[in-house]
């Protein structure tokens, strides 16, 4: 159960990482096809606010990604189940503001992963 619990934790970081890459360095590129609904016209003049909450979800994936370096079974499991619990939040106000698609492409994944890590103690 451990072994998953890392290897899903390990998912919610590697897909944090990637949308913090296309949020600050490919919002008008990467942005433009994921946010197809956006008019192409507004992705130059909000290029730094996207790159601002790239910023963010950069802060999750280390936050998990730090998980995986406390030898400590406790902090590591009560610091992975802080940051999932902070992506699922984020993922679900991303639902309601922006997506609904957020709700399974970040909040799901991230909830799998608190139950795994909730079920491996």
């Amino acid at each position: 159960m451990e072994t998953l619990a890392n290897i899903l934790i390990g998912i919610v970081a590697l897909e944090h990482l990637y949308i913090m890459y296309f949020e600050m360095f490919a919002w008008e590129t990467i942005g433009k096809r994921t946010f197809k609904s956006l008019p192409a016209d507004l992705f130059t003049p909000t290029k730094g606010l996207a790159s601002n909450q790239g910023l963010y979800n950069g802060f999750l994936a280390a936050g998990l990604i730090w998980s995986f370096f406390i030898s400590d079974p406790t902090w590591r499991t009560n610091i992975s189940i802080f940051f999932l619990v902070c992506v699922i939040i984020a993922g679900i106000y991303g639902a309601l503001t922006a997506s609904k698609k957020i709700f399974v492409t970040q909040t799901l994944p991230a909830l799998i992963a608190l139950i795994v890590v909730l079920l491996k103690d």
